[in-house]
């Protein structure tokens, strides 16, 4: 299941406000502040690299059709269960080394 082509329109969007933003100053190059979870949100910094990785597609793909990508802090936000999130982006960094 791959993210539909105006998904990738909408997140690219919301990476360019998030990366306009002071907060980017703290993500080093090469990588992407999401944030994770249900109610509270927890923020990660992952590789772009993910981004072409399948599950990551599943991940964004779900977010997108539950919540949307436009969020009112300018933010990628992805509302699963931040262990979710960490075995999915755990299982990644084994198979992306």
């Amino acid at each position: 299941m791959g993210i539909r082509s105006s998904g990738i329109v909408q997140a690219k969007q919301v990476f360019g406000r998030v990366f306009s933003t002071s907060i980017a100053l703290d993500v080093p190059k090469g990588h992407l502040a999401v944030y994770v979870g249900e109610n509270e949100k927890k923020r990660f910094v992952v590789p772009v690299s993910y981004l072409r990785h399948p599950l990551f597609h599943k991940l964004l793909s779900k977010a997108e059709e539950e919540y949307g990508f436009d969020h009112s802090m300018g933010r990628l936000t992805i509302p699963c269960r931040e262990e979710t999130f960490i075995d999915v982006t755990c299982s990644l960094k084994c198979s992306l080394a």
